[in-house]
């Protein structure tokens, strides 16, 4: 396999997706399956593909990203993080237009750990009066 022309990271909740891109023509390969296999659902493979078409280069990488750790969403959204990350490490000049449609902005909300005397993280055994 070719050396790829960047590597990076992307994450999300408790999510990790290491990506890679090299020079191709838009296949996109998820833990050695196709998008269509990893995720099943037309809404999460456009949010993957949104960095893409935002800097309309459909078709010029291919991308190849190992995707740990989490759900479907925090892994869907870990992608599209280390995608966008990975195009201005090859690009600098998308960083506007990446940064204009929200792309580059890291979800940095997690689950609130569980407190000792609480049900979850907030929520109390349930009160009774009498």
């Amino acid at each position: 396999m070719p050396k790829p022309l960047t590597q990076t990271i992307g994450r999300r909740k408790t999510s990790r997706a290491r990506v890679r891109l090299y020079e191709g023509t838009g296949q996109i390969s998820l833990n050695g399956r196709t998008i269509e296999d990893f995720f099943p659902t037309q809404a999460q493979r456009i949010r993957v593909t949104e960095p893409l078409r935002v800097a309309g280069i459909e078709g010029r990488y291919d991308i190849h990203a190992k995707l740990e750790g989490g759900g479907t969403t925090g892994q869907c959204d870990a992608l599209r993080l280390g995608i966008s990350r990975a195009l201005i490490e090859l690009e600098p000049e998308l960083r506007g237009v990446l940064k204009a449609g929200g792309l580059l902005t890291r979800d940095s909300r997690k689950v609130e750990r569980k407190k000792y005397g609480l049900r979850k993280a907030r929520r109390a055994p349930q009160f009774t009066k009498r």
